[in-house]
């Protein structure tokens, strides 16, 4: 791991599932440096496929078994930018789901913030995003399908120290 990675957490309740550090890159920002709103998307999935890992399972092994995860609903509030170098710790837990569903919600935190940026700004230990995905379980088909058993156990099982990947 990259010891840079490494830095102090950001406070947190100790319910989350996953936390996955990232280092923004400059192809994940405008032109002014601030991240765009669509990278925060991808970095929800990344976290949402860390809590699998944890659980022994991939995105891929789902797949060869024909079943997909499919968001069907995305919230998202952004609340302040993080931006180009800072390195970020996507937090991800699941709330809860059904029979077809499983339901996760995020929190976006700067661990330890770049020098780019307007001077004085403090970004470093502030949240910049919450959000919240609802994912079906269909078939390669597109048909509903229930969830595979264990799926949702995380929803119930104790926090999962953040990643080291």
């Amino acid at each position: 791991m990259n010891p840079a990675l490494a830095l102090g957490p950001c406070p947190a309740p100790p319910t989350w599932h996953s936390a996955t550090r990232i280092r923004v890159r400059y192809g994940e920002c405008d032109p002014m440096g601030v991240v765009h709103h669509a990278s925060y998307i991808a970095w929800f999935e990344e976290a949402r496929t860390d809590i699998l890992r944890a659980q022994g399972r991939s995105y891929a092994a789902l797949e060869t078994q024909g079943v997909l995860l499919v968001i069907v609903k995305l919230d998202v509030a952004y609340r302040r930018s993080a931006r180009y170098d800072d390195i970020i710790e996507v937090r991800c837990r699941i709330k809860g789901g059904s029979r077809v569903k499983i339901e996760h919600e995020y929190e976006l935190c700067v661990v330890h913030q770049s020098e780019h940026g307007p001077a004085g700004e403090v970004r470093t230990g502030q949240i910049c995003v919450v959000a919240r995905t609802v994912l079906a379980c269909v078939d390669t088909q597109g048909r509903v399908r229930e969830l595979p058993a264990g799926v949702l156990e995380a929803a119930n099982a104790d926090a999962l120290p953040p990643s080291t990947a």
